[in-house]
């Protein structure tokens, strides 16, 4: 398991890297709007080369997301291409109802845990 930790914004975004299991898991904690995007985007975007890339995002710790954060979440799930995955989990009511509003719970999977992501 590896562990980075970037802060897009003091006090405003807080990301976490690991790798479980041989897929990336990458934390969030904070607020996604448009001085914070660059952080996720850069956190989610497979490395180039990847041929199946498989990545959760954990969101159980984000409070807000507009819409430059579904956008990100709809370019990093285009990303992973058809052999990768991008699944979310933990993701808090008032971002969920955002999320399912636009219709993201069809083009990317939603899970409980971590656990039942990793497992599914």
């Amino acid at each position: 398991m590896t562990d980075t930790d970037e802060l897009a914004e003091p006090n405003r975004l807080s990301i976490t890297s690991a790798l479980v299991d041989g897929v990336t898991v990458v934390t969030v904690k904070g607020e996604i709007d448009h001085n914070t995007v660059g952080a996720l985007r850069q956190a989610l975007t497979p490395p180039s080369g990847t041929t199946a890339p498989r990545t959760v995002a954990d969101l159980s710790g984000v409070t807000f997301l507009d819409s430059g954060g579904i956008t990100v979440l709809i370019a990093a799930r285009q990303a992973h291409g058809d052999r990768g995955w991008l699944r979310l989990v933990g993701v808090q009511q008032p971002v969920l109802r955002v999320l399912q509003l636009v219709g993201l719970d069809s083009l990317i999977d939603f899970h409980p845990t971590l656990r039942a992501a990793l497992d599914a």
